[in-house]
């Protein structure tokens, strides 16, 4: 992206057009949280009410779309975790693609905490469920307690406002985000099944295309659209998990803008004095030749100083957090408590996946983001605490939604996928209140970190 190299107004403007989709992240996601919340405790109610089948009945609806070769039949179970999802991780594709290029993760100095942090959340939780699965039938189940949700996470440091400094939550974004990004080449490398190479290939020809689209200086979202359809359906087909396909289409939605902050103010002011030379300004119905050529350059101008990333990322924020993260909440959150769950709950996947989020995460990124600022490779950033630090990895205990898809993936509808809900839902709910506790200060803080508060 071109920046323009005279301070004031226009600098001004830039940096405005930079932060704005970090706070609409913020927001966006930390009351997506509650309401994410509010859905997982809706499924739980309805799966152990006297209304329990209706709840598994809904998900597993047949919805066929399309016809002859191109036709799907999927339940809606699916095409909420194969369809939606990939809606998911497509915004997911363009927060880490923002971050790499305008981020947190833009400087290598400003990316080693978090990189480091994330690597040790991932590393560590993953040991923790093999110490108590490997060689069991359960041992696929070892990618789920590396996932953190950020919008739980975001929610909590909502909830404590300013006492939580701004460089927290920036650093607590640009871990998940690279944890999401470890979580994402995990599903595509260790949990796609049945390879087919000529939907593999199709695939890629059409992801190639899609590159050559974005190299050729193509900008309208819609043509992305349609080639990320079509990239969809091969993956789907492919047997690699068909959510992969939007963090690729992702990756050739173009970020760079054609013309700069600076040319756009000129050409702007430019067009806008030729409009009011044209003539008296009567109304939108009987604009002259020269008022209609001047508001036509006008929107080229506005349009050229828009990055297609973040104007299809502010697009689809609403949608994904107030819509495909409830909806798969509600249809993934749901598990019937039995007479005999009670005995299961000490399990090794349960024991696995609890201890992996409540202190595989936490210790993993204290050990690891310390390494690295004693190995002088990154720094805190200003003004936070060491016992910030530890309530954030506390905060990154709570896997949520990655969790509860990576389960899916792991188990499918077996008995341990019920297991994984319960220890998912269970380390979550502690995780989230001691985080808050932690970072919320007070004598509970002083006794969860061992310091004085």
């Amino acid at each position: 992206m071109k920046v323009p190299g005279p301070p004031g107004r226009t600098s001004q403007a830039l940096v405005r057009r930079i932060v704005l989709p970090f706070q609409e992240f913020f927001r966006a996601e930390s009351t997506s949280g509650l309401l994410l919340l509010a859905c997982a405790v809706v499924a739980l109610v309805w799966a152990n009410s006297p209304w329990r089948d209706s709840y598994f009945h809904l998900w597993e609806t047949k919805i066929v779309v399309g016809g002859g070769p191109f036709q799907l039949g999927q339940s809606l179970h699916h095409w909420i975790n194969d369809g939606l999802m990939a809606v998911f991780f497509f915004l997911v594709g363009l927060e880490i693609k923002r971050e790499m290029l305008v981020g947190e993760l833009a400087s290598l100095r400003n990316a080693a905490l978090p990189i480091a942090g994330a690597i040790g959340g991932m590393l560590l939780p993953a040991a923790v469920f093999l110490a108590f699965n490997a060689g069991t039938p359960a041992a696929g189940g070892w990618g789920i307690p590396m996932a953190t949700d950020i919008a739980f996470a975001l929610g909590v440091l909502a909830l404590l406002g300013d006492r939580v400094p701004a460089q927290l939550r920036v650093f607590l974004a640009a871990l998940a985000i690279v944890d999401d990004l470890g979580a994402v080449l995990v599903i595509a490398l260790f949990y796609a099944s049945g390879i087919d190479g000529r939907s593999l290939a199709a695939a890629a020809v059409v992801l190639l295309l899609l590159i050559a689209v974005n190299r050729a200086g193509v900008r309208r979202p819609a043509i992305y659209a349609w080639l990320g359809v079509a990239l969809w359906i091969f993956v789907l087909r492919s047997g690699v998990h068909a959510t992969v396909a939007g963090v690729l289409l992702a990756a050739t939605v173009p970020v760079g803008t054609r013309i700069d902050v600076g040319q756009f103010i000129n050409r702007a002011g430019h067009y806008l004095r030729e409009f009011e030379a044209a003539g008296p300004r009567l109304n939108a119905a009987r604009l002259n030749m020269q008022q209609e050529a001047a508001l036509e350059g006008l929107e080229q101008a506005a349009e050229g100083v828009q990055s297609p990333l973040l104007t299809v990322e502010h697009a689809l924020v609403p949608w994904v957090a107030y819509g495909v993260m409830p909806l798969f909440a509600l249809a993934n959150a749901g598990v019937t408590f039995t007479p005999g769950m009670a005995a299961a709950v000490v399990s090794p996947v349960v024991a696995g996946v609890g201890l992996g989020l409540l202190l595989g995460k936490p210790l993993g990124i204290g050990a690891l983001a310390w390494l690295a600022v004693r190995l002088g490779l990154a720094r805190l950033p200003p003004g936070v605490t060491g016992r910030q630090m530890t309530g954030v990895g506390l905060l990154s205990g709570v896997g949520f939604t990655m969790s509860l898809f990576i389960g899916d993936l792991a188990f499918g509808d077996t008995p341990d996928l019920d297991l994984t809900k319960v220890a998912v839902l269970g380390a979550s709910l502690v995780a989230g209140v001691a985080g808050w506790l932690v970072l919320r200060g007070g004598p509970l803080a002083g006794a969860l970190t061992g310091e004085e508060s």
